[in-house]
């Protein structure tokens, strides 16, 4: 990109707005005209319009005693019109399509709810044959691919809180459960997953994540191919690049 395109695609005044809402999120106290200047390096007088601005609008509330500056309620209201989850599925519906189409198979997204794994999302493949998904059918998290990846988000201690609970991985030996937590950490290394599905056999399941790092909007979009069809319609490798294509398309649509 030139710097005649910076500058031409440039919102000095958006930039400055933005760069108030989040220091001011990010400190989580009042803050003073001064104080908010010299957290966003700039000269109270820059931002004076921005933050009467803001006030007006109701984004910020000033104090009336020290007229110190804090975020109100209406970020919060605006996010909760729709849950996170509900646009999560809107912006992942064409890069799902184009997934489906680009290898011929059919695609899933999925959460964690009530401890177990919850498809929120299918794209259908564009083949007569093909597996299919339905939305709203709940799978073990320790059974599934997905289920690893997923765990491969969650800190150590949120890892063995779940485990603690998960009537599975109770009943396994000390070796499978080492093995368990082994592949689990190989997916945080690797970004990625794959393996034959515990659950159907014949299946081999493929999966990344997908969502926003250290927020609750964390999700992992998942390929389950008939093995028979790895090698002679499409290979592995093929499957997880357009896998990890359909990621980045989805973070960058939810500001990853």
């Amino acid at each position: 990109m030139t710097v005649e395109q910076l500058v031409k695609y440039n919102a000095p005044a958006l930039d400055k707005g933005l760069d108030i809402l989040e220091f001011l999120s990010a400190e989580g106290t009042p803050q003073s005209q001064a104080e908010i200047a010299q957290g966003i390096k700039k000269t109270p007088s820059e931002i004076y319009r921005m933050l009467v601005c803001l006030e007006e609008r109701g984004y910020l509330i000033r104090g009336t005693n020290a007229g110190k500056y804090r975020l109100s309620l209406k970020m919060y209201s605006l996010s909760h019109r729709h849950t996170p989850f509900d646009e999560l599925k809107r912006v992942a519906h064409y890069p799902m399509q184009n997934l489906s189409e680009k290898i011929k198979q059919s695609c899933h997204l999925s959460i964690i709810n009530n401890d177990q794994l919850l498809i929120i999302a299918q794209m259908r493949s564009p083949n007569a044959v093909s597996l299919s998904i339905e939305e709203g059918t709940h799978f073990p998290l320790a059974l599934t691919t997905s289920g690893r990846v997923f765990l491969s988000l969650f800190t150590d201690e949120q890892r063995n809180d779940f485990l603690n609970r998960d009537i599975h991985y109770s009943k396994w030996s000390t070796k499978e459960q080492k093995e368990f937590v082994a592949s689990i950490l190989q997916v945080q290394k690797d970004g990625y997953r794959y393996a034959q599905s515990k659950i159907t056999s014949g299946i081999t399941d493929f999966a990344v994540p997908v969502g926003l790092h250290d927020s609750d909007l964390q999700a992992v979009l998942a390929v389950s191919v008939f093995t028979s069809s790895i090698d002679n319609e499409i290979s592995n490798e093929q499957i997880i690049n357009a896998l990890k294509e359909a990621q980045a398309e989805i973070n960058k649509l939810i500001g990853g």
